[in-house]
């Protein structure tokens, strides 16, 4: 899964009609009634959107006909693979029908684009562990932990004898990383979670 960074707009217009796509990461749900409330041009025909956080996720056709705007919404953002986004796309009526296949083109496609034009990245479950190594192993095991995929050393605090680190770990490599900096101190550090 993946995470985009930060909020970011797209249009079009397809047969004279406006289409304004936002998208937005966003934490709980709370946050995404928040930017619904914030984002929704009450002038515009149409407010569709979706969101989804996990497994939890809603979706909104705002009049359109039924799974024409926000199923087609919800199918890109699970088609670029996310999580933990928001997607509004807000329609301008331009006078020509388009159709329930054209909708579903017309919201689909414009929550797309938009997400694609999102930086993004990737989503890893991680668990914190502190670890406390001596003077001489500390800029080896830096090293080591900055060159490894999503693993991020998130606060370094100094003591007499040394440094403790605490580290953010991918959950499914964390037992393999863990025994790396063991073995890279030959055995002087000292695990623990925070």
């Amino acid at each position: 899964m993946y995470r985009i960074l930060a909020p970011v707009t797209q249009s079009q217009e397809i047969k004279r009609s406006r289409f304004v796509a936002v998208a937005a990461p966003i934490a709980d749900e709370a946050e995404a009634r928040a930017f619904l409330a914030a984002r929704a041009v009450p002038e515009a025909n149409h407010n569709c959107f979706a969101w989804r956080l996990g497994q939890n996720y809603r979706f909104s056709d705002d009049g359109e006909p039924s799974g024409a705007a926000g199923k087609p919404i919800l199918q890109a953002i699970d088609g670029q693979q996310l999580d933990g986004v928001i997607v509004l796309v807000t329609r301008w009526f331009g006078g020509t029908l388009l159709g329930s296949g054209g909708l579903v083109r017309a919201y689909g496609g414009t929550a797309a684009l938009c997400l694609q034009a999102a930086e993004k990245r990737r989503s890893v479950a991680t668990q914190e562990v502190a670890i406390a190594l001596p003077f001489g192993d500390l800029a080896l095991v830096k090293a080591r932990l900055s060159a490894l995929d999503d693993v991020t050393v998130a606060r370094e605090t100094f003591t007499t004898e040394g440094a403790i680190l605490s580290v953010q770990l991918p959950e499914g490599d964390a037992a393999d990383i863990l025994a790396l900096v063991t073995d890279l101190s030959c055995g002087r550090v000292r695990i623990a979670a925070p």
